[in-house]
């Protein structure tokens, strides 16, 4: 029981931390970062980016989209549904942005899952490209904690979610041939 009594502490202190951030570029450049990555629009756009630079952009791109749409599945198809849990309450947001919170269980985060899917198996394909991917996508994990709709720890699943299905598609076509022969 002290483990989870811990985990609670932790996400109590670390989400008033990051929440009471009060630089005004923070509070400009995360909003705007995770608007364009609502409903993953950023990553397609990026995908779009890349399928036009070569074969090795195309891959790139296609295994990104592929991971991404792993990632949304699990996080926001599964376990959202399966484990209910309350958002941050306002009171340890200490700015005015934690308005327009959604009505989904806060567990995992399934912007962050996205994320961090498609920058890994970007990665996977082309490293360069991967990397700078990873940058928007770890100002969306924080920005998610920064408005009060996240937990750290929803953020730190959703991470998880988000490599294990790079993971899953990097090595789902010698697992089907594995299969299959």
């Amino acid at each position: 029981m002290t483990v989870l009594a811990d985990l609670r502490e932790g996400d109590h202190r670390l989400t008033r931390w990051v929440a009471s951030w009060p630089s005004t570029c923070v509070r400009r450049v995360l909003p705007a970062v995770e608007e364009m990555a609502e409903h993953t629009k950023l990553w397609w756009g990026a995908a779009a980016v890349m399928s036009t630079v070569g074969w090795r952009g195309r891959r790139a791109a296609a295994a990104g989209v592929a991971s991404m749409a792993v990632a949304e599945l699990v996080s926001n198809g599964v376990l959202k549904q399966v484990w209910s849990r309350r958002r941050p309450p306002k009171e340890w947001i200490s700015h005015e942005e934690v308005h327009d919170r959604p009505d989904s269980s806060s567990f995992p985060s399934g912007h962050t899952a996205a994320g961090v899917a498609f920058s890994a198996a970007v990665a996977g394909v082309w490293p360069w490209a991967g990397a700078v991917c990873a940058v928007p996508a770890v100002m969306v994990a924080v920005e998610r904690v920064h408005t009060g709709a996240h937990y750290p720890s929803d953020v730190a699943g959703g991470a998880v979610v988000g490599l294990a299905a790079a993971g899953l598609v990097h090595r789902a076509p010698r697992l089907t041939a594995r299969l299959l022969l």
